[in-house]
């Protein structure tokens, strides 16, 4: 049996199991999210084992071995494997336990209290990324249960220090135990499904992100009493090339993520913004299309090219002084195929000052090519956000980074999933990151069944009578 589905054909083969009582799961699923909000495992100082440690427990009362790998005893990586036929390499999900920080005084609940109120959950995690770990927990919990036949492995990472200390997470994994790790796909977060107005408009699934590249501008000139200006005036250097560059449009490159994702946007989106999304590579129209998306549209904007965000700005040190040297730091955010050093040295030619040098000081994090969005898994995701949303699945290039980029560096075919969110919950400051955070609980538990969906389909066996 085959349906056709957004332009592909997809073949239909999740394993013959006995069903799920999902109206139990979904109760366990809000117990064990619960749980993992009310820890704190705040980053700094991490403490993700109270984390790991509970995650340890559920699962070996299961009868699921689990291993721990740390650079620090106190930041330790949980990893778990369900073991299947060997007929397909593995698939790895993953959910890292560690959160920002928080204001406590700004939460409507504390932080991490794991309040319900009027059908949501809030606490720190709850979208960032104790989502994503309690729905990692919840399938391994089910596919050992319902017997579920595999065709790979299932391996579960439940990692450390993604919110900036990667050395103690993804990094040590990748670089000092890869094998227990090591993956065709990985599932992680990075992506979404977006809701307007209390309905659900589309989904996104990240197959690619930007790199963060962490550079400075340093502007010299002489030092001298402030009463005697100079021309040479290495804060007035440093301000009028910040101006240039800051002025400065990159070319556009799309990729195939950000080429599909704007045609696919278009299929949804109002006819002004339509035409726009199906203008970019009209000749005549792109400039005045990426100056609107520059005043209008920053997101977009920044999907169609590498960025420059001049954040940060130090010099002088007395008011009467003027300094040798001053320096900006910026935030840039490269595509994937963006060459560097062709792009610093244009950046070189905007800046047009020889007193100004740019001091690249190289990627948090790895880049590497986009995961494919013409592949078997992508369609296994478009098909579980079908069944589940109902709507278009958009593959989408993150802005921000997720350590799916050392996976992808390694050759692993990486994409990001989440739940439903509400749009207006960010400019309301209940998203990622914001002064309060927080997820409807049947969102939460949709995911749940959407994240176990989507593995059996790209791990299971083609027989409910496979060997395992």
């Amino acid at each position: 049996m085959v349906r056709f589905l957004a332009g592909f054909l997809l073949p239909v083969c999740f394993v013959a199991a006995q069903t799920v009582d999902w109206t139990k799961a979904d109760s366990e699923s809000l117990a064990h999210f619960q749980a993992l909000v009310r820890l704190d495992t705040t980053s700094p100082p991490g403490n993700e084992r109270i984390a790991v440690e509970y995650v340890k427990r559920v699962l070996e009362a299961e009868g699921i071995a689990v291993q721990m790998f740390a650079l620090d005893p106190a930041r330790p990586n949980l990893v778990a494997r369900l073991k299947g036929n060997g007929a397909k390499r593995p698939l790895l999900i993953m959910g890292h336990t560690d959160t920002v920080n928080v204001d406590a005084a700004k939460w409507k609940f504390p932080p991490f209290s794991a309040a319900r109120d009027a059908g949501f959950i809030y606490g720190r995690g709850t979208v960032d990324d104790k989502d994503n770990l309690a729905a990692c927990l919840m399938a391994m919990l089910l596919l050992k249960r319902q017997n579920v036949p595999l065709d790979r492995d299932v391996i579960f990472l439940a990692e450390a220090g993604e919110e900036g200390d990667t050395k103690y997470g993804i990094g040590h994994m990748v670089d000092q135990h890869w094998p227990e790790i090591e993956a065709e796909y990985a599932l992680a977060e990075g992506g979404g499904v977006t809701r307007q107005g209390g309905s659900v408009r589309y989904a996104s699934v990240q197959t690619t992100e930007k790199s963060i590249n962490t550079v400075q501008l340093v502007a010299h000139g002489p030092a001298g009493h402030g009463s005697v200006p100079l021309r040479g005036n290495a804060v007035v250097r440093l301000s009028q090339a910040v101006a240039k560059v800051a002025a400065w449009m990159p070319p556009m490159r799309l990729n195939d993520t950000t080429r599909t994702y704007f045609e696919r946007l278009s299929t949804i989106a109002s006819p002004e913004d339509a035409a726009r999304f199906k203008g970019l590579l009209d000749p005549a129209k792109t400039v005045a299309i990426q100056e609107y998306m520059a005043d209008y549209q920053p997101q977009y904007n920044s999907m169609i090219r590498t960025s420059v965000s001049p954040n940060i700005f130090t010099g002088g040190y007395r008011y009467n002084v003027i300094p040798s040297e001053a320096t900006a730091r910026l935030d840039v955010r490269s595509v994937p195929d963006e060459p560097m050093d062709a792009f610093f040295a244009e950046m070189k030619k905007v800046i047009n000052d020889p007193a100004v040098e740019i001091v690249n000081g190289g990627r948090t994090r790895p880049a590497a090519a986009p995961s494919p969005v013409n592949d078997p898994t992508f369609r296994a995701l478009e098909q579980a956000v079908r069944k589940h949303y109902g709507v278009v699945t958009l593959p989408t290039m993150g802005t921000g980074g997720t350590d799916m980029s050392f996976l992808r560096a390694k050759g692993v075919k990486a994409y990001g999933v989440g739940p439903a969110t509400d749009s207006e919950d960010g400019p309301l400051g209940f998203g990622a990151h914001s002064d309060q955070e927080r997820i409807l609980e049947t969102e939460l538990t949709r995911f749940v069944r959407f994240q176990y969906d989507t593995i059996v389909a790209i791990a299971g066996a083609a027989s409910a009578t496979a060997p395992r």
